[in-house]
């Protein structure tokens, strides 16, 4: 199972770095989760260089895809040739986008008659592409999932293995990386966004 996390220079750290945290608390030997991007090292909007380990055609042959936001997501968005060489396939891949990532996907044609969430400073652009724009954390429809606001990077992630390994797994996951004192709060919290579209 290949799940890789699409991200681009000047990328937010949370969307692309928590899920990659979560998405690794599965310890199964075909469990593999990547950092993929359009050049071997990224910078963040922070200054936090990463680099890759996986391709852009490894995104378009993965089990599942999430594609974090950044500074350069418009520009990205804008990128016709870059855009042409991902082709993601919700009929065979769990798809999700956080914040302007969200952008990417309704770009790529994938969120045609499918509402979304996104965070408050991408909505106009989101919304300027045609698609509706819900005012909560997490949204998902069949095999594609949309987030807004940072720390919905838990959601996604939560989403993506709840649906590759079950609802257990994703608990487990998330008690794991909860505050202690608070660990049966955020996995209440977590099902209970994801859980109605599972």
């Amino acid at each position: 199972m290949h799940i890789t996390i699409l991200t681009f220079d000047q990328y937010n750290e949370l969307d692309s770095l928590i899920a990659l945290g979560i998405l690794n608390r599965i310890k199964k030997p075909d469990w593999k989760v990547s950092i993929a991007s359009p050049s071997q090292d990224v910078s963040s909007m922070n200054g936090v260089v990463i680099q890759s380990t996986s391709s852009l055609e490894d995104v378009n042959t993965a089990d599942a895809v999430l594609i974090g936001s950044g500074m350069k997501t418009r520009e990205i968005a804008s990128d016709k040739e870059l855009m042409n060489k991902l082709k993601l396939d919700p009929s065979r891949q769990l798809i999700g986008a956080q914040c302007s990532g969200t952008l990417i996907l309704s770009k790529l044609g994938l969120l045609n008659n499918i509402p979304a969430c996104t965070d408050v400073t991408t909505k106009p652009w989101v919304v300027e592409a045609g698609v509706s724009v819900l005012n909560q954390p997490f949204y998902a429809k069949d095999n594609i999932a949309t987030a807004g606001g940072c720390l919905s990077s838990v959601y996604l992630a939560a989403w993506v293995i709840a649906r590759l390994e079950g609802l257990d797994a994703a608990k487990n996951a998330i008690d794991y990386v909860a505050p202690v004192g608070e660990k049966e709060e955020y996995v209440l919290r977590t099902l209970k966004n994801i859980e109605p579209y599972l």
